[in-house]
């Protein structure tokens, strides 16, 4: 790791010599805002609006044309506000807008409809700024916008919306060296990704079928626009999602002007372009390619142990179709694989991913692809039909190493040989109807079409075919969708969403509705509640199991959706203009969760935080469990220089297995609080900035499931007490995390210098134990000490 920070501090420092010196002495540089104002619900263009930059002298400010867009050159760089005003319409102030040299800042903006004409002394604070509003108007409860802005400030989270994502209330990490989250005790595996609209497989290298986390994300911040995550009774569109939500969407490239990236960080070495295809044209791409960094790392000559390699690639294009037309696509494609030797393996130690007896070689590709067309039928009309294909390819083989004395190999014996490949494609359709000003309705459908090769086999220490499946099936969804406004302050969401999944016939009707009401002009109380469902991962209905006489069954296909019922309450005040305040209650009472015919302990909501698949046959719907607590949030916004986020959660999750004993699931920390602060300091005449950002995270320790050491030593392998499983709890878990930044403005581009000093106390936080059968020993491994990734980043 010294060497790895050696080498980008030189590069750093090669590559921004001397800017710093030249910035002091030049003139501010400004930049241009521009971009689009809609109606929120009817997706047409508001014109007249106007947009005005706030503390700028001279005042900066326009109106919208007739396609809604608008123009603002001279924008000084740092961070400004910009409010948003139109007749007929709520106020918008966007409170944190990100203004530097390199880059255009390009919004794209919706204005809420008002029921009331206001007197012209009247004013009612309702949208306080545009982030804490989600894209998703049918979301009343648990919704959480987020921009690329907090996935890049927020220390240790390391440019990755899921580890961002961590910080909020309700959410904490599976463990350090992977991006996974529960969200309200839930199994990671419950997440929902989607993007532009469409459901897609997990965006994570080294992202196994059946979990959606991994180590490093496929998703690029740098071409992510506003987005929103939801975390409980989330709207009828969403199927299929029975914890958490992920809704991303990735930003249009710019269409007046080329632009460029290049970085380096921790998830890579990182080229990127945007632009115009001509002048007069409104057409515009974006295209990213990202390399590992410790592949070049590997290619200079630097020896890492089991080196990461991965490369992903991003493209998306928008066409404007006529007046009213669009048309976009995009594409999405990462590959990544990584070799583990037992002999590199320290055997003095239980090691996080190594295991000393055996090699293990996984390899992974993950690609999608999406075209939609989407068309203003009239003023108050929208439709949108988007088609979609993806492939995920998983591949799985390893040794095992019989060592002679002294631990010289005797022998590699090939143990397991696996390879799941699934291939999806989708159509989905949306139209959005504008009533009136009281309501509006949405109604979709989504079929997917699923084709699936699952090949799996056991070789040692017992030959076993685990899988043996080709094949294909299909999942649909329809739904609908109805926001009533009674008054300005009292707004109903209700809908009502229903799946059928063919390969067994499993079908699902599911209710939701959530209302909001706005007590104060600074504060509200909402209710929501919602019926979910989702499916175990595919590659669990293939699942083989041994029979008596020595042949197999599938034993799982008959497997059928685990459902929840979801009870939210809230309530949100905004203290000040910048200050924030919100706390929520709920209830999740899950049943018809996948557990064993036979008594045991397994739960199938327990998995989704590994690289393996569930190898668990003979399982029925019958499991049963519950999460309930309350969350805390104290948000202020980017304003003088500062902001901070405080977040806390009390909470409770259990289960009850076939064995009709109830558990704690093994995400059962019982609390989870964050803590993070940022201040930026302006330098010199060219709005050059020096950020420092600080986090504090702790939880309560993980359950896990204790080890029968005298079974294992006469064994030669792990026995575990399932009988107690998920019973033994680890320590409390702290981790610190720091980040410096440093932003130089030149005249047409900026330069950005940062580094993240993760986990800064080095604390051993236990990430798990293990039994080493060759020195008979239980051995504890850890999760990730100190470790400092330093970044830089190039725009223009």
């Amino acid at each position: 790791m010294r060497h790895l920070f050696s080498f980008f501090l030189t590069l750093l420092l090669t590559a921004t010599g001397g800017s710093a010196a030249w910035a002091q002495s030049a003139t501010l540089a400004t930049q241009t805002i521009r971009g689009t104002v809609l109606d929120d619900a009817a997706k047409a263009p508001v014109i007249g609006a106007t947009v005005v930059v706030l503390g700028v002298e001279p005042v900066l400010g326009g109106t919208t044309d007739a396609d809604g867009r608008f123009r603002l050159p001279g924008v000084p760089v740092g961070r400004v506000k910009v409010r948003v005003t139109s007749i007929g319409y709520e106020d918008l102030l966007l409170n944190e807008v990100t203004v530097t040299a390199g880059k255009e800042v390009v919004l794209n903006l919706s204005l809420t409809e008002r029921l009331t004409k206001l007197d012209e002394v009247q004013v009612v604070y309702r949208r306080s700024e545009d982030r804490t509003v989600p894209n998703n108007e049918m979301a009343s409860v648990s919704a959480r916008p987020f921009s690329p802005i907090e996935a890049n400030r927020y220390a240790g989270s390391l440019g990755d919306p899921a580890r961002m994502a961590q910080n909020f209330a309700g959410v904490s990490g599976a463990n350090d060296t992977r991006n996974d989250i529960v969200v309200r005790g839930n199994s990671p595996a419950s997440l929902l990704w989607r993007l532009d609209g469409v459901n897609i497989p997990n965006p994570n290298h080294f992202g196994a079928q059946g979990t959606t986390g991994g180590p490093v994300s496929m998703l690029n911040n740098n071409l992510l626009a506003k987005s929103d995550f939801l975390t409980g009774a989330f709207p009828a569109e969403y199927a299929n999602a029975l914890g958490s939500v992920f809704d991303l969407r990735l930003r249009k490239g710019n269409d007046e002007k080329h632009e460029y990236l290049g970085q380096l960080g921790f998830n890579g070495l990182e080229l990127g372009a945007e632009g115009p295809y001509s002048k007069k044209s409104k057409s515009s791409y974006l295209v990213n390619y990202r390399y590992s960094i410790f592949s070049v790392l590997k290619a200079m000559g630097y020896d890492i142990a089991g080196t990461p390699e991965y490369q992903d690639f991003t493209f998306k294009t928008d066409v404007p179709v006529g007046q009213r037309g669009t048309f976009s696509a995009w594409t999405l494609g990462g590959r990544s694989n990584i070799t583990f030797l037992g002999q590199d393996v320290d055997s003095t130690k239980a090691d996080v991913y190594g295991d000393e007896n055996s090699n293990s070689r996984p390899k992974f590709s993950t690609g999608m692809a999406a075209a939609s067309y989407e068309h203003r039928l009239s003023d108050r009309t929208v439709g949108r039909l988007t088609l979609s294909a993806s492939r995920t390819t998983q591949r799985f083989d390893s040794d095992t190493i019989l060592y002679r004395t002294g631990r010289k190999v005797l022998a590699e014996i090939p143990a397991e040989r696996n390879k799941f490949v699934q291939d999806k494609i989708s159509a989905n359709l949306l139209v959005s109807h504008k009533l009136s000003a009281r309501d509006n309705v949405t109604a979709g459908a989504i079929v997917d079409l699923l084709q699936y090769d699952y090949q799996g086999v056991q070789l040692y220490p017992v030959a076993q075919t685990e899988r043996d499946a080709r094949g294909s099936t299909a999942l649909s969804q329809l739904y609908a969708q109805w926001k009533h406004r009674f008054t300005d302050q009292l707004t109903l969401n209700a809908g009502l969403s229903a799946s059928r999944f063919e390969l067994n016939g499993s079908t699902v009707v599911e209710p939701r509705a959530g209302l909001q009401y706005q007590l104060t002009p600074a504060s509200t109380l909402s209710a929501a509640y919602g019926l979910h469902s989702s499916l175990s991962p595919l590659l669990t209905y293939f699942y083989q199991s041994r029979q008596a006489d020595g042949s197999y069954a599938l034993t799982n296909r008959g497997l059928g959706f685990t459902r929840s019922h979801h009870f939210v309450l809230a309530y949100d005040r905004q203290l000040t203009d910048n200050l924030r305040l919100r706390t929520e209650g709920y209830y999740q009472a899950l049943f018809d969760a996948p557990v064993e015919r036979t008594p045991s302990y397994f739960y199938g909501l327990t998995e989704g935080a590994d690289f393996a698949p569930t190898n668990k046959g003979n399982l029925v719907n019958e499991g049963t469990g519950r999460n309930y607590g309350v969350e805390l949030t104290l948000e202020r916004a980017f304003a003088q220089g500062y902001y901070f986020l405080l977040t806390t959660s009390i909470f409770d999750s259990k289960y009850e297995g076939s064995d009709g004993v109830e558990r704690n699931t093994p995400f059962n920390t019982r609390y989870v609080a964050n803590a993070l602060v940022g201040r930026e300091f302006r330098l010199g005449q060219r709005g050059n900035t020096f950020t420092v950002s600080l986090k504090a995270a702790t939880t309560g320790g993980r359950y896990s499931t204790p080890i029968n050491f005298e079974a294992s030593s006469q064994n030669r392998a792990a026995v575990f007490r399932y009988d107690r499983a998920f019973s033994q709890q680890q320590d409390q878990y702290f981790r610190a995390d720091v980040k410096l930044g440093y932003k130089i403005n030149r005249a047409r581009l900026t330069h950005e210098i940062a580094v993240d000093l993760q986990n800064v106390s080095n604390r051993e936080n236990v990430f798990q134990q293990a039994y080493n059968p060759r020195t008979n020993q239980i051995g504890t491994a850890y999760q990730q000490g100190f470790l400092p990734v330093p970044f830089y980043r190039l725009t223009f």
